[in-house]
């Protein structure tokens, strides 16, 4: 079972109290951008094998919005963060690289 630290309220919680709402730091598309981007927007997200950053709600505790640092292969979790940080601070990054040093940041 997947654990999580929420780092808002700091309780390391199952996932079964948490809601996965998909990958993180997407660009927001609005008014003025054709079907293609809108589409685009909407439905096409990245499915890595490997590490990715989605976002999470501590749904039956806080409440709030975080980010997650996690490997798709092993569930291994390289940490959270705020939901209202625009790109994966150093610290994660950081912890990321020491156990996949080959990891290079994907710049979407």
């Amino acid at each position: 079972m997947l654990k999580l630290k929420c780092p808002y309220c700091q309780v390391e919680a199952d996932e079964t109290e948490l809601t996965n709402h998909g990958e993180a730091h997407i660009v927001r598309k609005g008014p003025g951008t054709s079907d293609e981007e809108f589409e685009a927007y909407m439905f096409l997200r990245d499915n890595p094998r490997g590490i990715i950053f989605e976002r999470w709600r501590h749904a039956m505790g806080c409440g709030k919005w975080f980010h997650v640092a996690r490997c798709t292969n092993t569930l291994e979790v390289f940490g959270t963060y705020s939901a209202q940080t625009l790109k994966p601070p150093k610290r994660i990054i950081n912890a990321i690289k020491k156990r996949r040093p080959q990891f290079e940041l994907s710049q979407r």
